[in-house]
């Protein structure tokens, strides 16, 4: 089929159980795609060509012998680097692990893999994903196809910018701050960080797979219904993650246009960022969607408990804190980043491994109380409001020369800003714990996808998929998808 490549997940799998198309049709035309664009992009890092085209061999069998198929039974899927797939190589975007093959499979996409879907290969990511742009002394950066010369966002930058060119329908990705929503906002794709503990990630003793309740793993996708498959498979307890909860219901459910008795909060600034006006107007014209979908949106003004740079200050000593636990983990397994072999790991990396391992547990305890204060402010919020709404991003995108050398921009308006994420307003429901989407609404002057972003109260992820699925039918975006596709044929 010439078109599969532009399929969704959903008309593959069903195109394939009616045997309309095979596995390994889709999975070659995925192949195919990649050939095709991923050296402008660099989306993928390691292409999984003969195991994955034995894996739709093994799939298509399975359809003439009549056997029983899963939900994404011969779909081609993308892993983010970060995370292992048995028997392929894991970098973790670092030339410490440059050859390192996984022994075992992370447990979200060996659900996925138990669903049908097949791992077409693994997607670039930043050393050790620290920073929300994706850039690698290994692999180099990696773009956003609408405009090659910015980059993709971080840290699951890959898997965003593999489901937008449609090498794959379906990317894996993880969130500790911003990392699925920050590319997915500059990729314009869909993906959704859900509550904590709602897909279980089981601990594992080394330095890179240990229980850590700030991070969320989710897939990004070209629509709300094939990221909402995705996530009700990877989503389930697990007796080895405390964090993980049992589920009630499927978030498929909640594939409703009608909003109908929601309460929307709009802030233009989520209570103190600042925002670069292009981006502003571009999420604020999207706001008549949710009220034809049948919202009630407010735009509220309210204040974060503290100035925006120190919240993302007391975010980033967090972070700086599972750095340097990692570091030492891997200490104990004869590999010193502070020593020789640290010499080629990223120094920005480096550094914050090193403002992780001064700080005390005193510290660590103060900036609880924080989060204890940033957790009250929206919980006031979600008193009143079902769904929050916000850009996801300060800024219209960040070029690929900037990865490098500055992570990000340093100035927002005027204002400084943290370069590593001060220009996202994604950390906040990292910190609280709470569900958060981004959902794209338009492409500024530069090309680059602006995304919203909705968030609502711990444990009501229904409501955001509610909100996105509403504003994709109201307002749909595959017309990006659309453009994309005529400046390829174009360019021939």
């Amino acid at each position: 089929m010439d078109n599969a490549a532009s399929l969704t997940a959903i008309q593959i799998a069903e195109l394939i159980r009616k045997r309309e198309l095979s596995a390994t049709e889709a999975v070659q035309a995925s192949l195919d795609r990649i050939e095709l664009l991923n050296p402008a992009v660099n989306a993928f890092v390691t292409v999984c060509h003969d195991e994955a085209l034995a894996a739709a061999e093994r799939a298509d069998r399975a359809v003439a012998s009549g056997a029983e198929l899963g939900p994404l039974h011969g779909v081609p899927i993308g892993v983010k680097d970060l995370d292992p797939v048995a028997g392929v190589r894991v970098t973790r975007g670092s030339r410490l692990f440059a050859e390192e093959v996984a022994q075992d499979t992370i447990m979200c996409v060996d659900r996925l893999v138990k669903a049908g879907a097949i791992v077409v290969g693994k997607t670039n990511t930043p050393e050790f994903g620290f920073k929300a742009t994706t850039d690698n002394a290994l692999f180099g950066p990696t773009s956003t196809p609408f405009n090659l010369a910015m980059n993709a966002g971080g840290s699951s930058g890959g898997s965003a910018a593999a489901v937008a060119t449609g090498m794959v329908p379906l990317a894996q990705g993880s969130d500790a701050g911003g990392s699925l929503r920050v590319p997915g906002a500059f990729c314009g794709v869909f993906t959704m960080m859900t509550t904590f503990g709602r897909v279980a990630v089981p601990a594992r003793p080394n330095a890179f797979r240990r229980l850590n309740p700030m991070v969320c793993y989710a897939p990004l996708a070209r629509t709300v219904e094939d990221a909402v498959l995705g996530l009700d498979l990877m989503s389930g307890p697990h007796p080895r993650d405390p964090y993980s909860f049992p589920l009630h219901g499927s978030l498929a459910s909640a594939l409703t246009p009608s909003l109908a008795g929601l309460r929307v909060a709009y802030s233009p600034d989520l209570g103190g960022y600042p925002v670069e006006s292009e981006v502003e107007s571009l999420v604020r014209a999207a706001l008549p969607a949710f009220k034809e979908a049948g919202a009630e949106v407010t735009e509220v003004d309210f204040r974060l408990p503290l100035p925006h740079a120190e919240l993302t200050a007391m975010w980033r000593r967090y972070l700086s804190l599972c750095h340097a636990e990692s570091a030492e983990v891997s200490r104990s397994q004869g590999i010193d980043l502070l020593g020789e072999q640290g010499r080629v790991v990223d120094p920005h990396y480096l550094a914050s491994v090193r403002t992780g391992a001064a700080l005390s547990a005193v510290d660590f305890r103060l900036g609880d109380l924080v989060r204890t204060k940033v957790l009250d402010v929206f919980e006031d919020l979600f008193d009143e409001f079902d769904l929050v709404i916000s850009p996801v991003n300060s800024v219209a995108g960040i070029p690929n020369d900037d990865t490098r050398t500055t992570v990000g921009p340093c100035r927002v308006g005027g204002q400084e800003v943290d370069p590593f994420v001060g220009w996202s307003l994604t950390s906040p429901f990292n910190l609280i714990a709470s569900p958060a989407a981004t959902v794209p609404v338009g492409r500024a002057a530069n090309g680059v996808p602006v995304g919203l972003q909705i968030a609502a109260r711990r444990h009501n992820d229904a409501a955001v998929v509610r909100g996105a699925v509403a504003l994709q039918r109201q307002s749909p975006w595959q017309g990006l998808y659309q453009e994309f596709e005529g400046s390829l044929r174009e360019r021939g």
